[in-house]
């Protein structure tokens, strides 16, 4: 699959309908976001089964800080409409890939069950105040 553009207009349609969304937050005046591009385009092309996203910060701005990306390239992932990976700086290949296999093999259950406690511990404690 190649990459797509990521808008905010379809955001939150993509994160939510697909298993596991790769985003690269990039401009065309960033050097190292140039070389990050054919990493992330040979990851989407080697990785069908997930939607590998592109965000232009320089028309995307809102979008951009909504994620509050400072610094480009900057990537998120996503597994279930849950944001597991936010990291500026781009990756090696080896990296990539890793990073991909780490988040297939994740348990989410056990993770949206994390989430959830957490949640609850937090309503506790802005109850109690």
């Amino acid at each position: 699959m190649n990459t797509v553009e990521i808008t905010k207009e379809n955001f939150e349609e993509t994160v939510n309908k697909n298993e596991i969304v790769i985003l690269d937050f990039w401009a065309t005046w960033c050097g190292p976001c140039r070389g990050f591009g054919p990493i992330f385009e040979k990851a989407a092309a080697k990785h069908t089964d997930i939607v590998f996203g592109k965000v232009n910060t320089e028309t995307q701005a809102e979008l951009a800080g909504a994620f509050r990306v400072r610094s480009i390239p900057t990537i998120l992932a996503f597994r279930q409409n849950v944001l597991l990976f936010a990291q500026p700086g781009s990756l090696p290949e080896s990296a990539l890939d890793e990073l991909i296999s780490k988040i297939k093999e994740l348990d989410m259950n056990k993770i949206k069950t994390e989430i959830e406690t957490e949640k609850q511990k937090d309503e506790k404690k802005v109850n109690s105040l």
